[in-house]
């Protein structure tokens, strides 16, 4: 993974699987000052950029809630692993949809990861 020192707000490898142990895709996302950056390889990079600006604290930062109920409903076996950087703090996050919890996450990010009929690899523009 290539890191650019800083040079953007918004600088995430995103690792799309079909499942745990197929072999994932690998999408880029970059952006400074809310615009996406030459460089950026994710299907939608403006709508994806704008989830991660406005979701991004929540999603990769999440503060822990001990009170949370999460469904037992199986997704899918779609794994996504994101890092990089988010506003100069380090991002490395694991999505899956392995319940309803995760699912939402993934739903919250599907800009970024992929409609919710597949990764981006399996099932473009799905949501």
């Amino acid at each position: 993974m290539e890191f650019r020192d800083g040079q953007y707000d918004i600088d995430l490898t995103v690792e799309l699987s079909e499942s745990p142990e197929a072999e994932g895709i690998m999408f880029v996302l970059l952006g400074s000052n809310g615009m996406v950056a030459p460089g950026s390889t994710v299907p939608d990079a403006p709508a994806a950029l704008a989830a991660v600006e406005r979701f991004g604290e929540e999603i990769f930062f999440p503060e822990p809630r001990p009170d949370r109920i999460c469904t037992q409903q199986y997704g899918g076996p779609q794994v996504a692993v994101v890092s990089g950087w988010f506003h100069g703090r380090p991002v490395s996050s694991h999505f899956s949809r392995t319940d309803g919890c995760e699912i939402a996450r993934w739903k919250t990010m599907a800009p970024l990861l992929g409609g919710m009929g597949g990764a981006w690899g399996g099932a473009e523009g799905n949501s």
